[in-house]
């Protein structure tokens, strides 16, 4: 991913935070010599070495999986808060822009046993049942159910390149990122509103 250097993410705790807030990725690999890509949950966890990995899953019926056994080179791609910037917002001429949170992940994915599949649907059913009122849990299901759970291939994926970019307008002056902020708050769609907060945490 091209980043310019004023756009670049290096804060380790901030990318952590955003991989834990925004974990709906995409996962892109080659398999029979095409593209090919899933919108998927992909946690990041730390393994028994205490390396950070990738842990997720996808259908059998899902031909991407078999790509996994022929190259295992993958990219991970998620995005958080973003919108349009119009240039009326500015005190000069310019051109539109886009301001947008991105971090995208390069590794080595590998298949793990059903054992550890089973225990990686645990984690992630635990961190999204939370806030519910009558959580489920994987260990309270039948074993007609968990059945179910063989019908998914699950995989880790190790680590080899973060690329986190945050383009918030830092190249802007104090009084026009203040007229971004602020003309974001007017447009008040979810996204604008999102990016005009992600704005007001960024130092420029």
């Amino acid at each position: 991913m091209y980043i310019p250097d004023i756009y670049r993410n290096e804060n380790a705790a901030e990318i952590k935070k955003f991989l834990y807030e925004n974990s709906f990725g995409i996962l892109i690999n080659q398999s029979n010599s095409k593209l090919c890509a899933t919108h998927i949950p992909l946690e990041l966890e730390t393994n028994s070495e205490g390396k950070e990995i990738l842990c997720g899953h996808i259908s059998k019926e899902n031909p991407q999986w078999k790509g996994f056994l022929e190259n295992d080179e993958v990219l991970a791609v998620f995005s958080g808060p973003h919108s349009y910037i119009s240039s009326s917002w500015y005190d000069h001429e310019n051109v539109p822009t886009w301001n947008y949170i991105a971090v995208q992940i390069h590794g080595k994915i590998k298949i793990i046993d059903h054992e550890a599949a089973v225990e990686s649907l645990k984690r992630l059913v635990d961190k999204y049942e939370k806030g519910s009122e009558s959580p489920i849990r994987i260990e309270d299901l039948s074993a007609k159910t968990m059945r179910q759970a063989k019908g998914i291939v699950a995989f880790e994926i190790e680590i080899t390149e973060i690329n986190a970019t945050k383009k918030m307008s830092q190249n802007r002056d104090q009084k026009n990122y203040q007229n971004i902020i602020e003309a974001l708050e007017k447009v008040n769609t979810p996204q604008a509103i999102a990016t005009a907060t992600e704005m007001k945490k960024c130092p420029i």
